[in-house]
């Protein structure tokens, strides 16, 4: 996705973004999806509550091991640390191997640091082969995830020079829905917003929340069809501090033209609001 770079570590997610926004990284890439474990929800709904935006999207087959200290065995490993989405794609490995427990750990690569540096014999961790050759492990058992099309979705983003954050608090959304990166109708107006669309962007990611009413979400989705907008994902998460309030997550194979900024438009029209997530080109 970047070809040079200079990697920076973070240890939690929210540091990830807290980096992008305050300008002290040109930008990250998170995970945001995966073909066994379904959406990375904190990252969901930190591209919500954040000043980001999605610049790209890179699919990459993801294979576990098992690494473990160099002449430690399988059968003598009890625990194993990784991140909680990859112990998720990993289940039949645990349920071949009832006696060793999965223990969740912030990182994949960091798990397999962790029982290296600490020379750790019952443990071990789940990472790709690029961890076991940075930290000196050994694979002792290699492919463990459930299904070997096993895919991670991931996003580029950058802080956003246009959008702003969603408020919880319903009458501040009412009025941020009206400012750029929320209303479509300011979109096609907003240089800023604009230049950060790289080009040919064919795909979008957006975020709606529906009006409390008989057939909201039906006019929501109809804006699309009405204009023959193919939709690749939709899916639903809670809203923070809104029991019971949704916000739907949209991806749709169209970049910034005519149609998709009609579509928008409308959808600002019947939605309680819209925030476009990203405009970029289709992995």
């Amino acid at each position: 996705m970047l070809k040079q770079c200079e990697v920076v570590p973070c240890m939690r997610s929210a540091e990830v973004f807290d980096r992008v926004e305050a300008g002290s990284v040109q930008a990250a890439v998170i995970p945001i999806e995966n073909t066994l474990a379904g959406t990375v929800a904190e990252h969901a709904d930190l591209l919500v509550s954040r000043n980001v935006f999605i610049q790209g999207e890179h699919l990459l087959r993801i294979v576990h091991n098992v690494i473990a200290l160099p002449g430690v065995k399988l059968s003598a490993v009890h625990r194993v640390m990784s991140h909680p989405v990859a112990l998720d794609q990993c289940r039949d490995f645990f349920r071949r191997h009832p006696g060793i427990e999965a223990i969740p750990f912030y990182d994949t690569a960091g798990s397999v640091k962790h029982v290296i540096t600490d020379k750790l014999k019952d443990a071990a961790g789940i990472a790709g082969h690029q961890a076991a050759r940075e930290y000196s492990g050994k694979i002792v058992q290699a492919s463990i995830e459930d299904d070997k099309r096993n895919f991670t979705r991931f996003f580029l983003i950058r802080k956003s020079t246009a959008s702003k954050r969603v408020k919880n608090h319903p009458s501040q959304r009412r009025r941020e829905a009206k400012q750029p990166g929320f209303s479509a109708n300011a979109f096609a107006s907003n240089v800023e917003y604009r230049r950060m669309i790289p080009r040919g962007a064919n795909k979008t990611s957006i975020a709606f929340q529906v009006k409390n009413v008989p057939g909201a979400l039906f006019k929501s989705l109809s804006v699309f069809a009405l204009r023959d907008i193919s939709l690749s994902k939709i899916e639903s998460r809670p809203m923070r501090g809104r029991p019971w309030e949704y916000v739907f997550y949209v991806d749709f194979l169209r970049g910034d033209d005519e149609p998709a900024r009609n579509a928008l438009w409308h959808l600002g029209e019947v939605a309680e609001f819209v925030k476009v997530l990203g405009i970029y080109r289709s992995a």
